[in-house]
């Protein structure tokens, strides 16, 4: 066993996060949903001073490629910034508009009535080599096509592909300029 510590908060890391929508149920086949987690996903770039490079929204779960601005920063807060916002719009616009809705994301808990998002933090990878983070980029643009929801990563609506390959801006501010080229 090695004594060598892991350090996810790491100054000069990119970061691949997946996280997953509840019991990875899809619900960001919703295009209120997918439009919240925009949102979300541009204030914790602004509120943590990071930067995109890609993203890719999944029917049940989320890619998101970021490279952080500033040394000290915490993954934990910037992902608590994106889940907390969507779940929070979803289940006020289910509780005024459709209250049958709720039932989906039910917990059957006391303490947590509804989850729009799988517990815990997800998934993340820390990326330092830039040809890695080219490799992720092209990962998450094709995972649409390799589930079978799409026969070309162009045609899938949520993802960064647009912005990087027909110069397009989505509803996402991808932050080309710095990311590393080769």
């Amino acid at each position: 066993m090695s004594n060598k510590r892991i350090i996810f908060d790491s100054p000069g890391h990119a970061h691949e996060l997946t996280f997953s929508c509840y019991k990875r149920e899809n619900f960001l086949n919703d295009e209120k949903a997918c439009h919240y987690l925009a949102d979300a996903i541009n204030l914790a770039r602004e509120k943590h001073h990071i930067k995109i490079w890609a993203y890719v929204f999944m029917p049940n779960h989320v890619h998101l490629i970021f490279f952080p601005e500033k040394e000290i920063y915490s993954n934990s807060s910037i992902l608590l910034t994106i889940k907390q916002s969507v779940a929070r719009r979803v289940m006020i616009g289910a509780r005024k508009h459709n209250p049958a809705l709720l039932a989906q994301f039910a917990t059957g808990q006391i303490s947590k009535k509804y989850r729009f998002w799988q517990d815990g933090g997800g998934y993340d990878r820390n990326i330092i080599n830039r040809h890695v983070v080219i490799k992720m980029v092209d990962y998450i643009h094709n995972n649409p096509v390799r589930k079978g929801l799409v026969d070309s990563p162009g045609k899938w609506k949520w993802s960064s592909y647009h912005d990087w390959q027909h110069d397009m801006v989505g509803p996402i501010i991808i932050d080309k300029v710095s990311f590393p080229v080769l």
